[in-house]
């Protein structure tokens, strides 16, 4: 195990050691955001915006997911894939061990405020009279009994990516993403249970509970050949551990609550204009997550590659991984944004036929589209410096990226240009932050140097 870890963090040609790393990475997120393409799909089917805009309006409770994952599945695996580079083996089953059970206790809390505060947390997400009784639904089955398996999926995916298990780790995301597609039409549609946007949830609780069920099997056969260790004994609260994980996820949590925070300014700012707007965006927004996966998969899927190299002084393999996923990302993105512009319409009408919705939702995708080789650069940095440990440049990044610039662009563009200018504040907001991106690396790169 030891030596096929060596052999691909510090000899295999950088980039087959990419693609060994992301490919797997890249396609489960893929995967993933085909199961929530066929939510979309066919709930669109069912030609209601109001089971649409329900989907919608739970997302940014969806996000809190990955403020978990992100401050105990990045944390801890960036600090796994350091400390196997020093070869701290005991420090590396800790590390995997509190981020597991971290993980797990605020899962378990995030079920338990849903359900107990569903109300106003769904007048909070910008539901109406008119969407609220199905987005209650949705929500309960995604959020309120769903945040325990489904957090739990994305965290052990990350854990057991530190190690270079990536392929292990894709596949229970890929069984659980593929079985819900199975479960969709069952659930959502006339022909099955006709549940609409609820059946869509409860597709995903199902899912995300059978993928959990392969992870705890995977840890079961593996015991014994992985540093990764899920016994409660490994549980640390020395400094040393705490703080590393922390240090490095923290800026994950502020990012995804100002995501969330930015998500619900804007679902009901573009509710101000009719539930047709609201579907229409939220077709947009499911589309786009497939490049934005993309991107995340890629600036994800080579931490440990950096972290290790970063903690074992192998400097020039540090700036090429570095260069190399650049190219192969901005190119990707580039190609994604030239098919937004020459295929808006048909890509929106796939999902409802509704003249309306296509020609709004046509607007938004080019307006999302721009921002994604700016936002490209922001998440590669972010991803770096979150490789290096140095969780203040991820922090910084969160701040300025939300708070600063893209919530008041949001803001300052629906009252100037009204609905269309929501769809091009991000990128006015990315454009900035891909500027400061690049101030940052140049320091980060110099520090190397050093």
């Amino acid at each position: 195990m030891a030596v096929s870890k060596e052999e691909l963090f510090e000899r295999t040609p950088v980039t087959k050691a990419i693609f060994t790393l992301t490919v797997p990475m890249i396609i489960s997120s893929v995967v993933s955001i085909i199961y929530n393409l066929s939510d979309t799909f066919f709930v669109g089917k069912l030609n209601n915006p109001v089971e649409n805009a329900a989907v919608t309006l739970v997302a940014p409770a969806m996000t809190l997911f990955y403020a978990i994952t992100n401050l105990f599945g990045i944390g801890a695996s960036s600090l796994m894939s350091r400390k196997l580079g020093v070869k701290e083996y005991d420090n590396v089953r800790k590390a995997s061990a509190t981020g597991v059970y971290f993980g797990l206790f605020f899962a378990v809390l995030l079920s338990l405020v849903t359900l107990i505060f569903s109300s106003p947390i769904l007048h909070l997400l910008g539901t109406t009279d008119e969407t609220y009784s199905v987005t209650s639904r949705y929500l309960l089955w995604t959020v309120g009994l769903g945040a325990v398996p489904g957090i739990m999926n994305i965290l052990f995916s990350f854990i057991l990516r530190s190690e270079g298990r990536a392929m292990q780790a894709s596949i229970g995301a890929i069984s659980g993403c593929v079985l819900n597609i199975i479960l969709d039409p069952f659930f959502i549609l006339p022909f099955g249970l006709n549940l609409g946007a609820a059946g869509a949830g409860l597709a995903t609780f199902i899912s995300n509970c059978f993928a959990l069920l392969y992870f705890i099997v995977l840890l079961i056969v593996i015991h014994g050949k992985t540093y990764v260790s899920v016994n409660p004994k490994n549980i640390s609260f020395a400094p040393e551990i705490l703080k590393n994980i922390f240090v490095v996820g923290f800026p994950g949590v502020v990012q995804n609550n100002l995501n969330v925070v930015s998500m619900t300014i804007f679902n009901n700012l573009a509710a101000g204009f009719g539930t047709l707007a609201v579907a229409s965006i939220g077709i947009v927004n499911k589309v786009n997550q497939l490049p934005i996966q993309i991107i995340f998969g890629f600036s994800q899927g080579v931490m440990p590659l950096i972290g290790y190299n970063f903690a074992s002084k192998n400097i020039a393999r540090v700036k090429e991984t570095i260069k190399k996923i650049f190219e192969i990302t901005l190119i990707a993105l580039l190609v994604v944004l030239v098919i937004y512009f020459g295929a808006s319409k048909q890509i929106i009408r796939i999902f409802m036929d509704n003249d309306d919705i296509v020609q709004v939702g046509s607007k938004f995708l080019k307006g999302f589209g721009l921002s994604l080789p700016f936002m490209c650069i922001d998440f590669v940095v972010v991803g770096v410096s979150q490789a290096f440990g140095m969780g203040r440049y991820a922090f910084a990044f969160s701040i300025f990226r939300k708070a600063l610039f893209e919530i008041p662009f949001i803001l300052i563009f629906s009252k100037v240009f009204g609905l269309y200018g929501l769809a091009f504040s991000a990128c006015c907001a990315e454009i900035l932050m891909s500027i400061i991106a690049v101030v940052v690396l140049k320091k980060l790169m110099k520090e190397l140097v050093r």
